[in-house]
């Protein structure tokens, strides 16, 4: 099967539709951003009821395929006014993939201020109310929700930041354990499903079965194929699951590409406290429920995600991941690995992307409001969050709101959305993903970190412009891809060094479509997404200037190297000469 819902928030009834022509052999990123970009005026505010949230599981979710438990969401975003697709592991792609569904489309807006809940199973969708729930953070709602629907259900919801229609609102996936810590965190879409008036989403997937690929032993040969790939390369198979995400920090650190202070600097010098290998290290010290080597799904065989714990043995927070300890540590000046996770823990409880939230608490110290490395102040200030005060609205609003309103000229945005965790000034290639991608700044777009710093599939000189446009156009492209295949973006390792992992990926959608699909029709699948998502975004508005770095990057020298980011213009403008 593959069916579309479509629920109609305004009348409340959900209609049941065949996904037919290009739709039937889409998913993921390709399959939402299809959608949005047919079906939503690219000029409509993002919180009316002419919006759309779109919820799609991966080609190749619940499959069994290895790593390809990705659920994407897509709408028009609240933070940046483009087109958006953010995705997160957990189990709620499973169950929909599970049940036959293609996607998810939540349409309108009811009148009246009801919250209302949707329970997805094998007949259907049902819409109730859900005030019960209301004020509630994701960990509590969860919890009243597999109170009442049983522990085999997963669920998609919002937070207090939700409710409040914040542009830095998450959505959360509950994960294994039925904690809601896999967030699609990018974007604000979490507002999106706020308007809509939608809390949560429980996905039941009793009476459900995998999805049958065309030729199933085909199907089975390909499989083993890459889970041999990926344990074979030492990236996915050894020091993401030892060392989880966070590895990154000490490697990102000795290149001088480690935000720290509000971007001001490139190094950090209480790094080792809140790296991955202390991470580690305090992990098993404490023992306990902590876990290292853990999925966010059932089926991944990366298992990067960890479960950190208190000094008691006490669960905090999963992770947290490099991204996180990066926002919430280095960039605000803070070397306490707790006071990371428990900031990680509120944000996913309120439903906050905590690479924006981690970005808004530094240009609030930029700001003066708090001082650079006060953990206890910084804590202090995301509970405002949950108590929905003035300035709790605020910070929940983003860095760039924040900036404006406190009058910060430093603010390192794109298309209003915050940078990640690797400073474009010494790593050329990220600065062109953060300046040309569909949806703001956004390192998962087109991760040239991997060929900029680690040297996977090849090298390229992060310090000089040379060849840093070529790196991120092909890497957008690639990953438009892999977000529709609902695979990880960290299989991106071995694909880029092993030829035999991107053949894998090509002979599982060959005989999941029992058709031939070669590597250039994956990078068709990757511009045609691309193409959809240029579009909308120029009927929107945006140009060429709208894709470049704030002016300090191209001003202020970054230590250690002295560097500044010189990628021309004129070459940003050529990174999309494709679609």
């Amino acid at each position: 099967m593959a069916t579309i819902y479509r629920i109609n928030m305004s009348d409340l009834t959900v209609r049941r539709e065949e996904a037919d022509g290009d739709l039937r052999e889409l998913g993921g990123r390709a399959l939402t951003s299809a959608l949005v970009a047919a079906e939503v005026p690219p000029t409509c505010h993002a919180l009316s009821e002419e919006n759309k949230l779109v919820i799609a599981p991966g080609v190749l979710t619940g499959t069994g395929a290895p790593c390809a438990g990705r659920l994407s969401v897509g709408a028009k975003s609240p933070l940046t006014g483009t087109i958006k697709e953010s995705n997160a592991g957990g189990m709620a792609a499973l169950g929909l993939a599970a049940l036959g569904i293609k996607a998810l489309v939540l349409e309108g807006m009811p009148a009246g201020d009801t919250l209302y809940r949707l329970i997805v199973h094998r007949d259907g969708v049902r819409i109730e109310p859900a005030d019960d729930l209301a004020g509630l953070g994701n960990y509590d709602t969860v919890g009243h929700l597999f109170g009442q629907f049983g522990e085999k259900v997963s669920c998609i919801s919002i937070g207090q930041a939700g409710e409040m229609r914040a542009a830095a609102a998450s959505i959360a996936v509950t994960d294994i354990e039925g904690r809601p810590t896999r967030h699609c965190g990018r974007g604000g879409l979490g507002a999106v499903m706020g308007s809509k008036r939608v809390k949560a989403i429980v996905v039941d997937p009793a009476g459900g079965s995998r999805p049958e690929p065309a030729n199933a032993e085909a199907f089975k040969a390909a499989m083993r194929k890459f889970a041999e790939a990926l344990q074979k390369h030492p990236l996915t198979g050894q020091t993401l699951p030892t060392y989880g995400t966070n590895a990154l920090a000490n490697v990102i650190n000795e290149a001088g590409a480690y935000p720290t202070r509000n971007f001001s600097q490139g190094q950090f010098e209480g790094v080792e406290a809140i790296s991955g290998e202390r991470q580690h290290d305090v992990i098993l010290h404490r023992d306990g429920e902590g876990t290292i080597a853990h999925p966010c799904h059932r089926g991944c065989t990366i298992r990067c995600s960890r479960i950190y714990v208190d000094e008691s043995g006490k669960y905090v927070t999963k992770g947290p991941e490099y991204e996180t300890v990066w926002a919430h540590g280095a960039n605000c000046g803070i070397d306490d690995l707790d006071a990371v996770a428990q900031m990680d823990r509120l944000d996913d409880d309120f439903g906050l992307d905590t690479i924006e939230t981690g970005a808004t608490i530094a240009v609030a110290m930029e700001a003066g409001i708090l001082r650079f490395g006060d953990a206890a102040a910084a804590l202090e200030l995301l509970r405002e969050v949950g108590r929905k005060s003035p300035l709790g609205r605020l910070v929940a609003s983003g860095a760039e709101v924040l900036g404006k309103v406190y009058g910060v000229a430093r603010v390192p945005t794109v298309k209003g959305q915050a940078m990640p965790a690797y400073d474009p000034r010494a790593v050329q290639g990220i600065g062109v993903t953060y300046a040309t991608s569909t949806m703001g700044a956004d390192h998962t777009a087109g991760y040239a970190i991997a060929t900029n710093v680690l040297g996977v599939g090849g090298r390229v000189d992060p310090l000089k412009p040379d060849g840093q446009v070529e790196l991120s156009r092909n890497l957008q492209i690639a990953t438009a891809a892999i977000d529709a295949a609902g695979l990880c973006l960290f299989v991106a390792f071995a694909v880029l060094d092993d030829p035999k992992a991107l053949d894998a990926i090509c002979e599982m959608f060959a005989a999941y479509h029992n058709r031939p699909f070669s590597a250039g029709d994956l990078l068709e699948l990757g511009k045609r997404t691309l193409a959809r998502e240029r579009r909308f975004n120029t009927a929107a508005g945006f140009t060429a200037a709208s894709d470049r770095l704030p002016g300090f990057f191209k001003k202020e020298k970054l230590d250690p190297h002295g560097a500044t980011f010189n990628v021309p213009d004129e070459e940003l403008d050529r990174v999309f000469d494709f679609a």
